[in-house]
């Protein structure tokens, strides 16, 4: 008798995206299960971001580090975000965007469970950066492949429905993360990711399709990564350590003019490796077209030339910017000038987000008719209107009501913004590029973060907010100084808002309509 051995596995099938079931393949709605897997992946991404702040504390106590060492814990993970999230985007375009969607899920689920077992904080850190890198492979192919399954004509809806699941992550992080520390400590809020992974990436293995229109393989362009990583890094870092070290300190200093020289060599290189490209790999030359292994660039700064692309990016950075700026001066406002606890301006706090959901899933749907410069500059005019208000009235304790209001008027307009911009953004690029022009925007978000965190602190700090317990005078004099800051930095954030909406609204306005619906079907 003669024994056939078993076929040989190779290595290999680690590269090939697997099929959908045929159930799912053969629905008329399958596009609608796409978006839903990729909504795991937004909310979970959100909710694990907004989910370590209210664990830091528990974190200086349990290593018996400073606060400044432990706020490491958050700064990893968002400097390796930000600083991959475009690279990633262009292998998306050129391996596939389930494939590393799918390996983002693998790691994320890796790099949580490590972050519950961490024996010391230096691994803790070690941990979310690798978390991080998850993060990035999520969020630089979320877009993209709503982009590419979805029909022009419900676009709009998609990425409103992405936006929301975001809101949501971000509106229960702190609740869930209480809950979590009181139940079994800071590692359960880690650990909890791991089940939540492993759903969502069965739910992409399943119900997300195969890559279409991706870019020609060419080598990387491992030069401009080794240029934008450490840039990021030292522009980040300074963003963080102004507040603490001092905006005019020799190492805030040092690191903003290493980031500004990295960041002009990092063009001058992108711009050197993008020209003559036309996004295939390929050259015209003459009447032949020949195939050459050449370095494509990281980031095709071509892309900047298309208006809506440009004008949504940097648009779409100011309304990051105040988003997570007013998510960080109500809390001092409540506590330094009302005198009410954290779990009270957590409560208040959650009218934000939860009006920003609601925004963005009706904006999603009344892009698609429409078209985005109306819905984003009436958006952002909300947006300024509500800060301005916020400003002039300084909700007291008495009128807390008001503050709810005026809170979810701002999450509103940015929930009304930031749809229909996505949508602009993601609409206007070609498509074998939306792996990298959903990267970019995904790191627009990241750098409004640290935008909103840097400038909202700069502000209060300078108007006096930061120094008001320290008044050695009664309570209503340092209540009058906390209630000052607070009155300019929401005018500040008012005038980012408006100029954001200013900015949206030169671009032209019109449905998304069905141009894009060839390139997309």
């Amino acid at each position: 008798m003669t024994l056939t051995a078993p076929s040989s596995w190779h290595w290999g099938r680690l590269l090939v995206e697997p099929r959908r079931p045929q159930a799912i393949r053969g629905r008329g709605d399958a596009h609608w299960f796409a978006v839903a897997a990729v909504c795991v992946g937004a909310l979970m991404g959100q909710l694990d971001a907004s989910i370590v702040t209210v664990a830091l504390p528990s974190l200086t106590r349990s290593f018996h580090a400073s606060v400044g060492s432990v706020t490491w814990v958050g700064l990893a993970y968002l400097v390796t975000l930000v600083a991959t999230v475009t690279a990633v985007g262009r292998f998306a375009d050129m391996f596939g965007r389930k494939l590393l969607y799918i390996y983002g899920f693998l790691i994320f689920i890796a790099a949580s469970a490590l972050c519950g077992l961490a024996p010391d904080l230096a691994a803790l850190v070690g941990f979310r950066a690798l978390q991080g890198l998850g993060a990035a492979m999520l969020q630089a192919n979320s877009l993209a492949i709503i982009v590419l399954v979805v029909p022009a004509r419900a676009l709009g809806r998609a990425l409103g429905l992405q936006a929301a699941a975001q809101a949501i992550g971000l509106a229960l992080g702190p609740t869930v993360g209480g809950v979590l520390l009181a139940a079994g400590g800071w590692r359960l809020i880690f650990l909890v990711n791991v089940p939540l992974g492993l759903f969502g990436a069965a739910a992409a293995l399943a119900l997300v399709p195969r890559s279409q229109n991706l870019q020609a393989r060419a080598p990387f362009d491992w030069l401009g990564l080794g240029l934008f990583f450490p840039g990021v890094v030292a522009l980040l870092s300074a963003l963080s350590f102004g507040a603490t070290a001092g905006w005019g300190s020799p190492l805030v200093l040092a690191l903003l003019t290493t980031a500004a020289a990295l960041g002009v060599a990092f063009w001058a290189v992108e711009r050197r490796s993008g020209r003559g490209d036309d996004g295939t790999g390929q050259r015209r030359l003459g009447d032949r077209t020949r195939q050459r292994r050449r370095v494509g660039p990281m980031l095709d700064l071509a892309l900047f030339r298309i208006t809506h692309f440009a004008t949504g990016i940097v648009s779409g950075l100011g309304a990051y910017l105040v988003l997570f700026g007013v998510l960080l001066l109500i809390p001092f406002y409540l506590e330094r000038g009302l005198g009410l606890g954290a779990a009270r301006s957590g409560l208040e706090l959650m009218a934000l987000p939860l009006a920003f959901g609601l925004a963005a899933s009706l904006a999603g749907r009344w892009v698609d008719r429409v078209g985005p410069r109306s819905l984003t500059t009436g958006g952002m005019a909300l947006a300024a209107t509500s800060l301005l208000l916020l400003g002039l009235i300084r909700p007291g304790s008495g009128t807390l009501l008001v503050l709810l209001v005026l809170l979810g008027g701002v999450g509103a307009g940015l929930g009304l913004f930031t749809s229909p911009n996505n949508a602009a953004i993601m609409g206007a690029v070609p498509p074998q590029q939306a792996g990298v022009a959903s990267g970019v925007l995904n790191m627009s978000r990241g750098l409004g973060t640290a935008l909103g965190l840097a400038v909202t602190g700069l502000v209060f700090t300078v108007t006096g907010g930061a120094t008001a317990p320290h008044v050695a005078a009664a309570a209503h004099v340092a209540s009058a100084v906390v209630n000052h800051a607070f009155s300019v930095t929401a005018f500040v954030l008012a005038g980012i808002a408006l100029g954001s909406g200013c900015l949206a609204a030169l671009r032209a306005n019109g449905a998304l309509g069905d141009a894009r619906l060839a390139a997309i079907e």
